[in-house]
């Protein structure tokens, strides 16, 4: 999910290569929930070397999308409705945080970015891409929580988004409102960028409520008992 934008810089190492080709193929269920794999199986799988693999799992541990199997390889992590919800309360707290500071802050290069990001998202969302509206969400996410200036901040939510983006892809089918969700982060990047930090607050704050409408939505249908 993190293709950056043509006119940045490529500084990625083949450990961060590796990291996101991983993490998007985990996110869209190419790696399936529960699946086995070996550090050389993934290396095959992307074509990156398992050096860089290696350390990308690491980092995919600590954003529990993998769990590692001693003498076993390693096993795509299971989703888990009721870990969704602590996510979700987490995640309010930091994205209003993140939000917030991030109208205080952000440069101007980066205003413009995020302007053209939320165009992006928004498009994507009333097309109904699901794959692409996730990209320009991560983009999104991660332009907001650098210009946050808060590097906490933005490393405690980075797993918190990964778990988020692999859950609404997998369920975003049976609600049908990725251009009502593409509308709040829309929204909310657009008011970062004019450095409204009250519109910011209103919009986190919306965005975080509708994420947490369509989770206990997804239970009381009784979707919830389909997932480990």
């Amino acid at each position: 999910m993190g293709k950056k934008p043509a006119n940045e810089p490529t500084t990625e190492s083949q450990a961060d290569a590796a990291h996101r080709r991983l993490e998007e193929m985990i996110v869209t269920l190419q790696l399936p929930p529960a699946s086995h794999w070996s550090e050389e199986g993934l290396a095959d799988k992307i074509g990156i070397g398992r050096t860089p693999v290696r350390e990308a799992v690491k980092r995919l541990q600590a954003d529990y999308l993998v769990s590692i199997l001693p003498r076993h390889g390693l096993m795509i992590t299971e989703i888990n409705l009721h870990q969704q919800l602590l996510v979700i309360e987490f995640r309010r707290e930091l994205e209003i945080f993140i939000s917030t500071r991030a109208a205080r802050r952000i440069m101007a290069a980066d205003r413009e970015r995020l302007h053209a990001g939320a165009s992006e998202i928004d498009a994507a969302g009333r097309q109904g891409n699901l794959e692409r509206y996730l990209r320009e969400v991560f983009n999104a996410n991660q332009l907001l929580a650098k210009a946050a200036g808060n590097p906490f901040a933005a490393r405690s939510i980075s797993p918190l988004h990964a778990i988020s983006r692999r859950f609404y892809y997998r369920y975003e089918s049976d609600l049908q409102n990725l251009e009502a969700m593409g509308k709040l982060h829309c929204e909310r990047a657009r008011a970062v960028a004019r450095q409204d930090e009250k519109k910011a607050l209103a919009y986190a704050t919306a965005l975080m409520d509708q994420i947490e409408a369509y989770t206990r939505k997804i239970f009381e249908r009784g979707i919830g008992s389909r997932v480990a």
